[in-house]
C-alpha cells in the first residue's frame, strides 16, 4: 500500500529514481537561486494532498531555449517524461501555503538529489518554500516523501498511448490506472490547454496518502475530452 510505504520509507534510505528516458544527477552539490514569497502566509488544516506531474516534452516545446530550463529541455542532463511538479498539501477551503518564512535552508546537495524526479533547482526551491514548509519541518523529509510516492507509481507506454486515435482525457486516466493498483480513474487528474495538448497529470491523495477522488477542480476535463500528447523526442 501507498501509506505503508510512505511510513516505511521515512526510516529507510530511498533512491530518487525519475521516469525519465535518460537523466544523471550531479556528482555534486548544485547552486540553489533563493525564492520569493508568492502570496500570503496561509496555514490551515490539510485534507489531503496532489502528487503534480508535468509533461515534460509539452513543457519544453516553449521553453527548450530559456537558460532557466536547460537541464529539463536541453537534453544534456536527460531526457524526460512526467517530472514531479510537486507534492502539494490541500485544505478543505484554501490550500496552505508559505508556513514557514523564510523556510528552512534547502541545500544544494539535497536539490542535486532530486534532479532526476524534478530538473530544476529553482522548482525545488519553489515548492519547498511554498507548499513542503506546510508538510514537513526540513526539505529533506519533504522530498523524501515526494519521492517515496514518485517512485511507487508505474508508467504505461505515453509515447504508444500518444499515436491512439480519437484518443481522450479518459483513456489516459485509464492507461494510468490500468497500469498502477489502487488507482482508478476517478483519482486521476489531468490539465489540458486550450489547443488539447496534455500539460499534466494531477493524482490526488487522503490524508493517509491513499488514492481518492479528486475535487472538481483538480480532475480537470470530462473523460470524453479529446487529448494529444506531444512527444518531442
Amino acid at each position: 500500500m501507498v501509506v505503508g510505504a510512505v511510513l516505511l520509507g521515512l526510516t529507510c534510505p530511498t533512491s530518487a529514481l525519475a521516469q525519465a528516458y535518460q537523466c544523471s544527477v550531479p556528482g555534486r552539490a548544485v547552486s540553489v537561486p533563493p525564492v520569493t514569497q508568492e502570496g500570503p502566509s496561509r496555514k490551515t488544516q490539510i485534507s489531503g494532498y496532489t502528487l503534480a506531474l508535468s509533461w515534460s516534452p509539452e513543457y519544453c516545446q516553449m521553453h527548450k531555449d530559456n537558460p532557466r530550463d536547460w537541464r529539463q529541455c536541453s537534453g544534456k542532463a536527460g531526457l524526460f517524461g512526467f517530472i514531479v511538479h510537486g507534492l502539494w498539501p490541500e485544505g478543505s477551503r484554501h490550500y496552505p501555503q508559505y508556513c514557514s518564512s523564510p523556510a528552512p535552508f534547502l541545500s544544494g546537495a539535497e536539490a542535486a538529489r532530486n534532479l532526476c524526479m524534478t530538473p530544476s533547482a529553482r522548482l525545488l526551491a519553489h515548492e519547498w518554500a511554498k507548499h513542503g514548509t506546510c508538510m514537513a519541518r526540513s526539505p529533506e523529509t519533504y522530498f523524501k516523501i515526494t519521492r517515496i510516492l514518485w517512485n511507487s507509481l508505474r508508467w504505461p507506454d505515453f509515447d504508444r498511448i500518444s499515436r491512439k486515435k480519437g484518443l481522450t482525457a479518459g483513456d489516459v486516466r485509464q492507461a494510468f490506472a490500468d497500469a498502477n493498483p489502487y488507482w482508478e480513474v476517478p483519482h486521476i487528474g489531468l490539465v489540458i490547454d486550450k489547443k488539447g495538448w496534455l500539460e499534466e497529470m494531477r493524482l490526488c491523495y487522503g490524508t493517509d496518502f491513499m488514492p481518492k477522488a479528486c475535487k472538481a477542480a483538480r480532475f480537470g476535463p470530462a473523460d470524453s475530452t479529446p487529448v494529444k500528447i506531444w512527444r518531442g523526442l
